[in-house]
């Protein structure tokens, strides 16, 4: 049922960015006591817990550019995923909405958590940046969740172990998004104070999606047919397939 599946995304990226950029807010107000490496486990983590709670629900993408990824692969079907894709946005807007009712006097400090370029670093740097890192996490995705010689069960590890090596070496250069759901939620309800995160904006709303395709093509490139699975639940992958 393809409600549930919606749910899921929706429940997975809500939980991304509530616990993740809450990380941020929670470092801000302790005077920097969480520190980097911890808002990097935080987000590591939340990916591995919401991936072992439904990826067997809906895939655990929570991440618009991980959906298009499997599309440009043909791993997903491309007619859902504009559902996809709304529930993604949808609870990580939710997320960051719940942030601005709570606790909104400490999160204006810290922009809600969203991600913008560090001090140096240029538009065609933070470009190249995102798009690198977000190619290792569609990579590790790929192997996981598409290719029968790699355990499933050691999936959620590591999918969130990437999400955390890749934050610990760009969060301080560009956030480490990787995701353009988990920028665009923080940066819309930052815009009150600061217009930054959204004048960048388009930058992690497109070069996430180039790393993810990128990397997808490369792995179904290096992965022999015999050795592929579904990336989608199954039951969307069949429906597709008896289309006319």
């Amino acid at each position: 049922m393809l409600t549930r599946k919606l749910v899921a995304e929706f429940v997975g990226t809500f939980a991304l960015v509530f616990i993740g950029c809450g990380s941020v807010i929670a470092d801000s107000i302790t005077d920097g006591k969480v520190t980097p490496v911890g808002i990097s486990l935080a987000f590591g983590l939340t990916v591995m817990a919401m991936i072992y709670a439904t990826g067997h629900i809906s895939a655990a993408h929570f991440n618009p550019a991980v959906t298009i990824g499997f599309a440009v692969a043909g791993r997903f079907p491309w007619r859902y995923v504009p559902h996809y894709l709304l529930a993604e946005f949808s609870g990580a807007i939710f997320a960051s909405f719940l942030h601005w009712v709570l606790v909104s006097s400490f999160a204006f400090n810290v922009n809600f958590g969203a991600t913008v370029l560090g001090e140096g670093i240029s538009f065609k740097q933070g470009f190249a940046l995102e798009v690198i890192l977000t190619f290792f996490l569609m990579f590790v995705i790929m192997a996981v969740a598409t290719d029968k010689r790699v355990p499933s069960a050691a999936s959620g590890l590591a999918i969130g172990m990437t999400v955390t090596f890749c934050a610990l070496a760009g969060g301080a250069l560009t956030g480490a998004s990787m995701n353009p759901a988990r920028s665009l939620a923080p940066a819309l309800f930052a815009s009150a104070a600061t217009k930054v995160p959204l004048q960048q904006i388009w930058l992690y709303l497109i070069a996430p999606v180039v790393g993810a395709a990128i990397a997808a093509k490369v792995y179904e490139f290096l992965r022999p047919e015999e050795f592929a699975r579904k990336g989608a639940p199954e039951d969307l992958m069949e429906e597709v397939a008896v289309q006319p």
